[in-house]
This record gives structure tokens, sequence and C-alpha cells, in this order.
């Protein structure tokens, strides 16, 4: 909250020409140049400046947990597990011995008639 409220929304606040998003409400009855004047009024008012603050913090506490709490635990569960195994592309002739492609039907170095793997 202080970080939003002291540090971000003053800088956001001169770039849109406003000190403080707090202070910005619509009321429903009457005129009032502040909040504060229209609460001691007791006017209705519709407090969008405070609801805005609130988001922004909202948003920036769910982008700290994100970044610093969230994506370095997935990437160490990430190195935690193990790899696939890799679907294999070779097979060994069963008469010659020699490693030859896995969809292969005749060995390239004894030149024997191979039965397919699914077979």
């Amino acid at each position: 909250t202080s970080l939003v409220n002291d540090i971000l929304m003053p800088p956001i606040g001169f770039i849109l020409g406003k000190v403080d998003f707090s202070n910005l409400f619509i009321s429903l009855s009457g005129h009032y140049r502040t909040l504060a004047e229209a609460q001691a009024a007791g006017a209705p008012t519709i407090n969008y400046g405070i609801f805005l603050n609130t988001v922004l913090d909202f948003l920036i506490v769910a982008a700290v947990v994100f970044f610093l709490i969230v994506r370095p635990m997935n990437q160490l569960r990430r190195a935690k597990e193990p790899a696939a195994p890799a679907t294999p592309t070779t097979r060994e002739c069963p008469y010659c011995f020699s490693t030859i492609p896995i969809k292969a039907r005749r060995c390239p170095y004894c030149t024997s008639n191979l039965e397919e793997v699914g077979e």
C-alpha cells in the first residue's frame, strides 16, 4: 500500500494532471470539490479513485508474487523433473548386430530381410 500510495501514484498522477487518485470521485448529490467535503456533508459518492488505487495495489502485489515466488518455483520444479525418454530411431540388426534405422526392412550391412518393429 505504501509503495503504491507514496511511490507509484504520485508520478502517475503527475502525468495525468492529478495529484492523487484517491480524491477522484463522483458525487451523486450536489457538487463538491473534494471527497472530504462530500463525506462531511453526508453526500453519497462513487469513490472510483480509491478503487483505482486498490486495483493498482493488487496488481503490483500480484506481479511481485508471480515474478519473485511462482516463476522461480516453477523453474525449480522443471529442473527436478527428469526429461522424458526420447523415442528410439535406431535398432540393432539381429543377424549382424549393426545399428540400423528402426523402419528398415532390410539390413544395409548383411542384406538380411528384417521383420518390422510392430510385428
